[in-house]
């Protein structure tokens, strides 16, 4: 039995997210703890906050209550863009012990000499302008794919969003370390990577607020697809007006990225666009998505959309809803505008009443499920190639082809991280793609 110390994460919100948390264990690791599962019994709790929406701030004392339950003697440290944007009231929180803003959080270990419980969560936070350095990370080991972080951070400021406040301007991983880290990604059987970051479209600012691009977003793509052993790239979500024609060409020809966008709207309404400061208007958007589809007919596009945002009227939703439902796009990610302190537009007028919220966004998920059934039946009698994954779901195993549509088969354990082609036959009740094998003695 080790008798090391143990440390277990939570991780809320996004990709980005995961990468670090993934990051922040290794140097547990490197310092002797043994990493467990958030609900086994650990000497220290780490929660990786969110800040983007209402409800991930809801649920981090929840997750404290939970560390808290199984063991009360626990040290808990929060991190994160949550802990950055609002420290004092994690830090009040009942059962935090320490807060660590966006400069601090790497560094976690030297804050950990003493892991008796505080009456008061101890605070060490930064100025964000401080935040003009860049961490590399990546998640691995703990699914089939990784999350490599290229850049963090944004310089654009749209009214809604907390994330220049909580994550700093905008930097970049350079070139020759984002290749590095894709090759020990790819020494360890890691079939597919997912870049990731905030505006990952701006790669290439270097740190220091340096505004020039070392090397583009496109030299960057070219540059991956060189790396051997990756079976897939994929490119998490991108800013329309950064998503430009030589990459999506570059994409439909690649060797490993996969025809798979996920491409941010918001609002299908100029006028929102504007007050929102989005860097483009609907047409762009449009070009960006038939430019796609020309050269890439089965590629899946997500696209990300906020309803109730200040001062949309029933006609600017009816424009948004109308502009997606003919748009040739394959799901939808809906967020229900919540206002976020310091923000622009929390201070703005025509706020819309959260039971309208609600409602557009139940209108929008019920497009998205029918954008994804009429996705998923466009690919029918297809043949694709499936990663399958690690989990035993209730006795099935799932997998993703590359052009993102979800499929199950009965669990097989051999087929974890496994590459096969197969010929996409029907959707089950529950929405996935059954398949025929067309290899079956073929593993990649």
């Amino acid at each position: 039995m080790s008798t090391n110390k143990k440390v277990a994460f939570y991780t809320l919100g996004c990709k980005l997210n995961f990468s670090e948390t993934s990051t922040i264990a290794r140097t547990f690791r490197e310092e002797g703890f043994d990493r467990v599962d958030f609900s086994e019994k650990a000497d220290i709790y780490v929660v990786n906050t969110c800040s983007v929406t209402e409800n991930a701030d809801k649920r981090f004392k929840t997750i404290v209550r939970q560390a808290q339950k199984v063991n009360p003697q626990a040290f808990v440290a929060a991190v994160g863009c949550y802990a950055q944007l609002k420290p004092e009231e994690l830090a009040a929180v009942d059962g935090v012990d320490l807060v660590l803003g966006a400069t601090e959080k790497f560094k976690i270990t030297d804050y950990l000499n003493d892991l008796s419980k505080n009456d008061m969560g101890e605070v060490h936070s930064c100025e964000i302008e401080e935040a003009d350095f860049y961490v590399g990370s990546y998640s691995i080991g703990d699914r089939t794919r990784a999350f490599l972080k290229v850049q963090d951070g944004c310089d654009y400021k749209c009214t809604y969003c907390t994330i220049p406040l909580a994550r700093g301007i905008s930097r970049s991983d350079t070139l020759h370390n984002v290749l590095k880290n894709a090759a020990e990604i790819s020494a360890q059987n890691i079939k597919e990577i997912v870049l990731t970051g905030v505006n990952i479209g701006d790669y290439g600012k270097g740190e220091f607020g340096n505004k020039k691009h070392e090397h583009t977003f496109f030299e960057l793509v070219q540059a991956l697809d060189e790396i051997e052993g990756i079976e897939r790239l994929r490119i998490s979500s991108i800013e329309p007006n950064l998503l430009k024609n030589e990459t999506i060409d570059f994409v439909s020809q690649s060797r490993t990225f996969v025809p798979h966008f996920h491409i941010p709207l918001q609002s299908g309404s100029n006028e929102i666009l504007k007050l929102m400061r989005r860097r483009y208007l609907r047409e762009l958007y449009l070009d960006r998505v038939s430019r796609i589809k020309t050269v890439m007919p089965h590629a899946c596009i997500g696209v990300d959309v906020i309803v109730g945002f200040p001062g949309e009227t029933d006609e600017h939703f009816l424009e948004t809803y109308n502009f997606l439902a003919e748009l040739d796009i394959s799901y939808l990610h809906v967020f229900t505008y919540s206002e976020r302190d310091n923000t622009l537009a929390a201070e703005m007028e025509g706020v819309v009443p959260k039971n309208v919220r609600h409602k557009r966004s139940k209108m929008l998920r019920g497009l998205s499920a029918k954008k994804r059934r009429a996705f998923y039946e466009s690919q029918l009698d297809s043949e694709r190639i499936v990663l399958f994954e690690g989990e035993n779901k209730e006795g099935y195993i799932h997998g993703f082809t590359e052009n993102y549509v979800k499929v199950k088969a009965p669990w097989n354990p051999e087929l974890v991280n496994t590459l096969h082609t197969v010929k996409l036959t029907k959707i089950d009740e529950d929405g996935l793609v059954r398949f025929e094998f067309l290899n079956v003695k073929e593993t990649v």
